[in-house]
C-alpha cells in the first residue's frame, strides 16, 4: 500500500490511483521513443551525411508506399504543407526523391524516391534489420513473433484513434 501524501501522490511521487501497469509501460515506451528518435537520426545521416533525421521517415514511405502528392505526404506525417515543402525539397537536393507529374491528374505533382535514394536507403534498413536480428537473437522466434502482433495491433488501434 502507498502512503498518499497531502499533493496527492505517493512516496515514490506517483499520483495516488495510478495503475502501475499502465505507468510501466508508459515508462518502457518513452525509452523505446527516445531509442528511436536518437536510431532515425543515425540511419539519416548513414543514408546521406546531410539529411535529416525527419526526412528519413518520408524515405521510409516512399520506398514502402511508392510515389505520392507532397499534400498526402503531409497528411500521412500530420505536418504542414511548408514543412513538407521543405523537407522534400531537401531530399531533393539530395538527390533521393524526384517530382513527376501524375499520370492521373497532369496538374497534380508526384514524389517518388530514386534509383540512388531507394539504394542508399535499402543499404541502411538491411543493416538496421541486421542490427534487430541480432540483438533480439536470444528471444524466441514466437516471442519476436508476438512483440510485432502487438505493436502492430497498438500501431492501428492508434491509427483509429487519430481518425476519430
Amino acid at each position: 500500500m502507498h502512503n498518499t501524501g497531502a499533493d496527492g501522490t505517493t512516496a515514490d511521487g506517483e499520483p495516488s490511483g495510478v495503475d502501475h501497469v499502465f505507468l510501466s509501460l508508459e515508462r518502457e515506451l518513452a525509452v523505446f521513443l527516445r531509442r528511436a528518435r536518437a536510431s532515425s537520426g543515425e540511419l539519416a545521416r548513414e543514408v546521406h551525411p546531410d539529411l535529416e533525421s525527419a526526412a528519413y521517415g518520408l524515405l521510409v514511405r516512399l520506398a514502402d508506399a511508392g510515389a505520392q502528392r507532397a499534400t498526402g505526404l503531409a497528411g500521412y506525417f500530420g505536418v504542414g504543407k511548408a514543412t513538407m515543402s521543405r523537407q522534400l525539397h531537401a531530399l531533393e537536393q539530395l538527390g533521393l526523391v524526384a517530382r513527376e507529374p501524375d499520370p492521373a491528374d497532369g496538374r497534380a505533382v508526384l514524389v517518388r524516391i530514386t534509383d540512388e535514394g531507394r539504394d542508399r536507403f535499402n543499404r541502411v534498413r538491411n543493416a538496421r534489420r541486421a542490427r534487430y536480428a541480432r540483438s533480439l537473437a536470444a528471444w524466441d522466434r514466437e516471442e519476436v513473433a508476438e512483440l510485432g502482433r502487438l505493436l502492430h495491433r497498438l500501431n492501428a488501434e492508434q491509427d483509429g484513434d487519430d481518425a476519430s
